[in-house]
């Protein structure tokens, strides 16, 4: 486990990278052309089965599944996604009005902002993650969960211990957690900040138009 001192300074070093990496994304931000739907589409990424593109709409029933060095950054409605390689996420809701009420991290990482006010839930193998308005990052594994409410608030739940639901309230990652099945000697503990960085949060807002608090000089 790093420091937070270290943290930062290596989210300080991450961010700038990451912004470069991103510089066609951020110029066409500026000129209002990135259209909702899918914003950035990298290596093999299925929606449906069918091959992502830059511009395809996802919606509440739609399955994304991203291969190995892949990634998709997408928006619906006034939410965005950045889903990691090696993931498969479901998508669930009002179809009709396109909105995203719940999403299932089968496998994989996803990193998620989401409109304040509106309840949604994020369910993993281990963990319901009940949600109003906050960024949050999700890794889901095989015999635990990984999550951090980056901004925001957030109850964390242990499918197999719904008793031992946390409510978590962060300003800047404050209190990353990792969520157990049953049979371990602590359903939710501690955990590192890891694989998610600032600049990825500031890139998904600004998608839908809005800034993460931190860098408006809230926190």
């Amino acid at each position: 486990m790093i420091t937070r001192r270290a943290w930062l300074a290596r989210m300080t070093a991450g961010g700038a990278a990451l912004a470069l990496g991103m510089a066609r994304l951020r110029q066409a931000l500026a000129m209002g052309s990135v259209e909702a739907g899918i914003a950035r589409v990298r290596g093999d990424v299925r929606v449906n089965g069918q091959a992502a593109r830059r511009g395809m709409e996802v919606k509440p029933g739609d399955v994304v599944v991203a291969g190995s060095d892949a990634e998709l950054v997408v928006v619906v409605v006034r939410d965005a996604f950045l889903v990691r390689a090696n993931s498969r996420v479901e998508f669930s809701g009002d179809a009709a009005r396109l909105a995203v009420a719940a999403l299932r991290v089968v496998i994989g990482a996803l990193l998620s902002v989401f409109e304040p006010g509106g309840k949604k839930r994020i369910q993993t193998g281990t963990a319901a993650i009940g949600i109003r308005g906050t960024g949050v990052y999700v890794e889901a594994g095989q015999m635990r969960t990984y999550v951090c409410v980056c901004y925001g608030e957030a109850e964390l739940a242990p499918v197999d211990d719904p008793d031992a639901a946390e409510t978590v309230r962060t300003a800047h990652h404050d209190q990353p957690r990792y969520i157990y099945p049953k049979g371990m000697p602590r359903m939710i503990e501690r955990a590192p900040v890891i694989n998610h960085a600032d600049a990825e949060l500031v890139l998904l807002e600004s998608l839908v138009g809005r800034k993460p608090p931190f860098t408006a000089g809230k926190y």
